[in-house]
């Protein structure tokens, strides 16, 4: 997908299974729409990639200390490959570009992963709403609701038709699918695509910010609790005017430390020698995902569901802070 994340935090992002890397050669490259290519890769020893379900992303290590996150779009019964869909995006911070301009058949990249923060539900029925490149996470999943059996719909838009990917595999589910370019049809009528809330239905979207936006609205207004479900590829704003300091304790040793107003909890951590893996720094890939044991988070990330988030059990160490004066995580 786009580019989820900016450069390393210190750390690198690493399997699920274990603090490892993964070496790869890219086995195939095909341009997927007028600037997005698929990027397939399979790993250098030959052997199986680890497993992974619809909604999971790998972490793609480029060039000097960047990393970036790209969701998988593949076949997830094929773990002798992962394809990956990345947007030619020239206002990113470089990622996309060094993808699209310098990979190439034959070359070797080193990724991690994969990692899911973006499950799909087990529901009676779905809706999908992608937009741009977040039809790469979709696709694989309206692959297992057909497989399953389970009735779903998806809109997909984009700019232009010639820069939406997959066109040709998701035009064969006929009028499931509807194409929505931009540039004939405006903006997707998100009032009539959401317009039929029910209990049994999940809704699941991917793409820029101010559709997903538009979509959480529509959703917390007239939608059941918990049915919308949504990967973000940019954080949500953060106001940071009023931060104030607070204080940690690591349940492991009993040791208090004070988290400065200007300062992460990951880098506080790190100040002390507590490394937690982390990549993004940004709230919008899930590594850092640390244990909280007692105390009220101020949850700013773009990855947990307002349940999730309210259940008040873990945070995003990289973006997240306090409310109450002291938080108690499992480290």
């Amino acid at each position: 997908m786009s580019e989820l994340t900016s450069l390393s935090h210190g750390s690198t992002a690493t399997l699920d299974e274990g603090d490892r890397k993964i070496e790869t050669t890219v086995i195939a490259r095909v341009d997927a729409a007028s600037d997005v290519i698929l990027l397939t890769v399979a790993a250098q020893d030959g052997s199986q990639l680890p497993s992974w379900s619809p909604g999971a992303h790998i972490d793609v290590h480029l060039d000097g200390d960047i990393v970036r996150h790209y969701s998988l779009c593949g076949d997830p019964d094929d773990r002798s490959s992962y394809t990956i869909g990345v947007l030619d995006a020239p206002a990113s911070r470089g990622g996309s570009r060094y993808v699209h301009q310098s990979l190439h058949i034959g070359d070797s990249l080193t990724i991690g992963g994969p990692r899911n923060h973006f499950e799909l539900v087990d529901a009676p029925r779905y809706v999908f709403i992608a937009g741009g490149i977040g039809i790469t996470p979709i696709a694989a999943m309206l692959r297992d609701a057909e497989r399953a059996g389970k009735p779903w719909t998806l809109v997909y838009g984009g700019r232009t038709t010639a820069s939406m990917a997959l066109r040709e595999e998701l035009a064969a589910f006929a009028d499931r699918v509807t194409f929505w370019p931009q540039d004939t049809n405006g903006i997707i009528d998100l009032p009539a695509v959401l317009g039929s809330p029910d209990d049994e239905t999940a809704v699941y979207a991917c793409g820029p910010e101010p559709l997903l936006a538009a979509i959480e609205n529509i959703c917390d207004a007239t939608w059941p609790a918990g049915a919308l479900h949504l990967e973000r590829f940019t954080p949500k704003e953060i106001d940071d005017t009023n931060d104030t300091e607070f204080e940690l304790e690591l349940a492991q040793t009993g040791r208090r430390i004070t988290v400065p107003k200007e300062t992460t909890v990951l880098d506080a951590l790190a100040d002390v020698g507590i490394h937690i893996l982390s990549s993004c720094g940004e709230g919008t890939c899930g590594t850092c995902e640390t244990p909280v044991l007692d105390g009220v988070v101020d949850h700013r990330d773009s990855v947990l569901t307002k349940d999730e988030q309210d259940c008040n059990d873990c945070m995003m160490v990289c973006v997240s802070r306090a409310k109450s004066p002291l938080l108690v995580l499992d480290v």
